[in-house]
């Protein structure tokens, strides 16, 4: 709005200025939006698998229990801490899993702390013990 006050001469200065105005409230408008899209993005998730317990079968270990709350999104990571004298870890289908078969895993690991960052495929991720006499402990 121009001012009723404002000299003749300056009018047109008011003019620019209220455009500046304008186009300055448009850019703060797409930077907050795109500040808001990019933070929504970076947002992700370090689990550690059975929280402080580890990857482990001593106890009353129940994975499915440690994982009913969770809701998991691409990019995040699951922590596996575990002793690899007596544990590893393998990525299995749904059929090893439920057959206990780690014998065509989808992935091995034996390295005490290893980590597995979700990618972009949907659906389940299943991991069981690769020693035999584990299979049925988790």
């Amino acid at each position: 709005m121009l001012s009723l006050y404002a000299p003749a001469f300056l009018q047109p200065i008011f003019v620019v200025f209220q455009e500046i105005m304008a186009n300055l409230r448009k850019t703060i408008l797409v930077v907050s939006f795109l500040t808001t899209a990019l933070c929504g993005v970076s947002m992700v998730v370090v689990y550690q698998v059975n929280d402080s317990a580890g990857w482990t079968s001593m106890g009353q270990v129940d994975y499915q229990d440690w994982v009913a709350n969770k809701i998991f999104h691409s990019g995040d990571t699951l922590v596996f801490n575990y002793n690899n004298q007596f544990h590893n870890m393998k990525q299995v289908t749904h059929q090893g899993f439920k057959s206990c078969n780690a014998t065509s895993p989808l992935a091995t690991y034996t390295n005490d702390s290893d980590t597995v960052t979700l990618g972009q495929q949907l659906g389940y991720f299943y991991f069981i013990r690769g020693y035999p006499c584990h299979y049925q402990a988790g």
